[in-house]
């Protein structure tokens, strides 16, 4: 028996070539361009939300008159470029989970950096110009002396990632009494307390995200309570914490309504069944409480 082998014509052959060719290029250079747009563009959504949600409230509760918006823009544009320009500064130096390797990639994050670097100097020049808003630099100081810890505890391993988040919150979160300043031309308890409240819930967040994901097989109230015991008694510690805040007139009662949400969550997870994990439904459930949050407390140091 003779068995007969269909072959492709030639053109059609090179045809093939040609197309499967181009489809290689295009798949290799659309990965090119997603990896240096993760050298640049950062990737923590949730960071993104400890940063807005502190400045929406630094801006609403130092709320004043017209005059004062430009310098509270400024702020935050000031305030986006430098939370930005941490990213290509971390794939420089290869301390973060991108590292720029070829030449060309390096120089992505070079000019990245330097159009940041530029943009947030020259904000802060207009701010600060013959000697204004002088209490900006020793807030950046403080931030920057943050993020510079939080850089060294990420170098020291898995361990401390949690702590290491919380000390990168506090940072994020000074922009909320900077805007305060910006708006009200003082930082008085009020301004500090403000900077303690989206810290705290920064915290809360941070903790209760890393205890679902650690904790994601847990099931029954005794197994949650063991492996989230520090998380359900500080819970109680922050509420204590807020009546104490509100006893000694230092915020309004309303700051209490302002962390319900994130009280009853935290609180009701040890008490519901368990459920598969879905980092992304999760995350989606943490930008709601943050959105919650932000609006809440505002109002909290709007009505007095």
């Amino acid at each position: 028996m003779t068995y007969v082998t269909a072959r492709r014509p030639p053109l059609l052959q090179n045809r093939i070539t040609v197309e499967e060719t181009i489809q290689v290029v295009r798949h290799a250079e659309d990965a090119a361009k997603s990896r240096a747009r993760a050298l640049i563009i950062p990737r923590e959504h949730g960071a993104w939300g400890l940063l807005m949600v502190p400045l929406f409230t630094g801006i609403a509760a130092g709320s004043g008159s017209a005059q004062q918006l430009l310098p509270q823009l400024l702020f935050v544009a000031a305030a986006f470029a430098l939370f930005w320009l941490r990213t290509p500064v971390e794939s420089l130096l290869a301390s973060g989970t991108m590292t720029a390797r070829t030449p060309r990639e390096r120089r992505t994050a070079v000019i990245a950096a330097g159009l940041l670097a530029f943009a947030a100097a020259a904000s802060l020049t207009v701010l600060m110009w013959r000697g204004r808003n002088q209490t900006l630099l020793w807030i950046g100081v403080i931030a920057a002396l943050a993020l510079v810890v939080q850089m060294a505890l990420r170098k020291l391993g898995r361990k401390l990632r949690m702590f290491s988040q919380l000390v990168g919150a506090a940072a994020l979160t000074a922009t909320a009494p900077a805007a305060y300043y910006l708006g009200t031309g003082r930082l008085d308890s009020r301004g500090l307390v403000l900077w303690l409240a989206n810290w705290l819930f920064a915290w809360n967040q941070i903790h209760f995200v890393q205890l679902r994901i650690h904790a994601a097989r847990a099931g029954s109230f005794q197994e949650k309570l063991f492996r989230g015991k520090f998380f359900f008694l500080a819970q109680i510690v922050l509420l204590v914490a807020l009546i104490l805040i509100t006893a000694q007139h230092r915020a309004s009662p309303l700051i209490i309504l302002a962390f319900l949400p994130i009280l009853i969550r935290g609180t009701r997870w040890f008490f519901t069944a368990q459920e598969p994990l879905d980092v992304k439904k999760l995350g989606w459930s943490e930008m709601k409480q943050g959105v919650a949050f932000g609006i809440l407390l505002a109002i909290a140091f709007i009505v007095r």
